[in-house]
């Protein structure tokens, strides 16, 4: 089984002033089309720090199998999760990324402002999501088909990911 976390971006959101709306869509998501245990949830401030500190202790500590952050990718001066991100992962996963992209411009051109990236920590695939809820289900529909055998390869058994995925309807 999957064993997934989920991280909502945004400081306000972290305060109590909106409520976390793609979060918890992103959580049931990765249970319906992944078969995810969702094993670790959490909102941070928009901080690099407290981003960071979040992604290193679920890859090394809860050894979480996919992470999927939601917020911060943008072109505000206080969207930092890109940077975040690529100061904890090992290796990037630029087709992810690119797929999220190009998924969301085929409905809007401001997809194009997403700074959002994929990569791997260890065994954990880390893929970066934007902030608002239709955005988020959308670029995790991108990749949803490739997860499965990514996350198998990554586990080393990548006889478990070969199976067809079925998109959401």
């Amino acid at each position: 089984m999957i064993r997934a976390g989920i991280l909502t971006v945004s400081d306000r959101a972290f305060r109590g002033e909106r409520e976390d709306l793609s979060g918890p869509l992103l959580q049931e998501l990765v249970r319906e089309h992944l078969g995810a245990k969702v094993a670790a949830q959490a909102v941070v401030p928009d901080e690099e720090g407290a981003i960071c500190e979040v992604l290193i202790s679920w890859c090394d500590e809860l050894h979480l199998d996919l992470i999927l952050t939601t917020g911060g990718t943008g072109f505000a001066p206080r969207d930092v999760t890109p940077e975040a991100t690529r100061k904890v992962i090992e290796r990037e996963a630029p087709g992810l990324a690119e797929a999220i992209r190009l998924s969301g411009f085929r409905k809007t051109p401001h997809a194009l402002l997403s700074r959002g990236v994929a990569g791997i920590r260890g065994r954990t695939l880390i893929v970066n999501l934007p902030g608002s809820p239709r955005a988020a289900q959308e670029g995790l529909e991108a990749v949803l088909p490739a997860l499965p055998h990514g996350l198998a390869l990554l586990s080393d058994h990548p006889a478990a990911g070969d199976h067809t995925f079925h998109p959401p309807t």
